[in-house]
């Protein structure tokens, strides 16, 4: 990642839902798998659309409200990532990379929302 990505949270929540999209392109949906899949682009792709919301907001409320959004559709792909991970073992180092994003974008929208919020 470009540094300057690195601190372009739209660029870097759009990189995390490609990513995500990307690796699920290389999974077998088998029954367990499918619905796995299916919520994990759900709530990766819903960051950066939620962030995107964010920075359009109308007013402070708006704002913080997407922001938290963000910080929970952050926490959400976390769980279905752990949930990937116990269903496909030995993709267990694609998923702990895309954790350790999904964990980084949800504390850097809690601070941005107890920021917003002091």
């Amino acid at each position: 990642m470009i540094n300057n990505e690195k601190y372009n949270l739209e660029e870097r929540t759009a990189k995390f839902g490609e990513k995500v999209i990307q690796f699920c392109r290389n999974v077998a949906l088998t029954d367990i798998i499918r619905p796995l899949v299916i919520q994990l682009i759900r709530s990766a792709t819903s960051i950066g659309a939620n962030y995107m919301e964010a920075n359009g907001a109308s007013s402070k409320k708006d704002f913080l409200n997407k922001i938290c959004i963000c910080k929970k559709e952050a926490r959400e792909t976390k769980h279905w990532l752990r949930m990937l991970n116990t269903a496909l073992l030995e993709k267990k180092q694609d998923l702990s990379g895309l954790w350790q994003e999904a964990q980084e974008l949800t504390l850097i929208f809690s601070k941005i929302a107890i920021s917003t919020k002091n």
